[in-house]
């Protein structure tokens, strides 16, 4: 029995080795912005981003190639967002001229997941209030739904009694490299200058 004991530690040991060497494998040397990292995302960074085509302020279709040429936030939400969306653009938009102040240049992007309201001229005010860099994006149903998949982002509009209708949705904001892709992901109750900084040090190391 002792031996079967003794045997079964040894076990234990050599797959608790085994699993600090793949997390050390996945975030080590080899990773460049190891140090940067905040968050983990399930499945891995890769399952995040990829491309999308939608239509910018005036109504012109342009693709992630066309919006994503230096370090990019990107955040979705919808105009008539009466508290959060307002409050996280704002976030991003202090972020953004904070990394300013310091000789960095990010474009702030906000994807509208409620196309029905959300039309091109209406975004792009949106977004222009809030950031003169700011980047208001917007489609048909199956552009914006294709660009949330992409991102893993989830929306769901309340019933439409009203004009004045809610939409539940996600409150990430992504931060993604050209050359990279999607780099880190930001929570609501990050601060602008917390946001800059990780922001600052993805570009440093890229």
């Amino acid at each position: 029995m002792s031996r079967i004991l003794a045997l079964s530690a040894t076990l234990l040991v050599v797959l608790a080795l085994l699993a600090i060497w793949l997390v050390t494998l996945r975030s080590g040397p080899d990773d460049q912005f190891a140090q940067c990292r905040v968050g983990q995302v399930a499945g891995g960074a890769e399952q995040i981003g990829g491309p999308f085509t939608l239509l910018d302020k005036t109504g012109a279709e342009v693709t992630d190639a066309d919006v994503i040429t230096e370090p990019t936030l990107i955040y979705f939400g919808y105009t008539f967002c009466p508290d959060v969306c307002p409050l996280d653009v704002t976030r991003n938009a202090e972020a953004t001229d904070i990394l300013q102040e310091n000789g960095t240049s990010i474009t702030p992007v906000f994807i509208s997941i409620d196309p029905a309201r959300d039309t091109p001229e209406v975004v792009g005010e949106f977004a222009y209030n809030h950031h003169e860099r700011m980047v208001g994006l917007t489609g048909t149903p199956e552009q914006v739904k294709a660009a949330s998949q992409a991102y893993r982002t989830y929306y769901k509009a309340h019933p439409a009694e009203d004009e004045y209708y809610l939409v539940d949705h996600s409150t990430f904001s992504y931060l993604v490299l050209p050359e990279h892709g999607f780099m880190e992901f930001f929570r609501r109750d990050t601060t602008s200058e917390k946001m800059a900084e990780t922001i600052q040090c993805f570009v440093e190391n890229s």
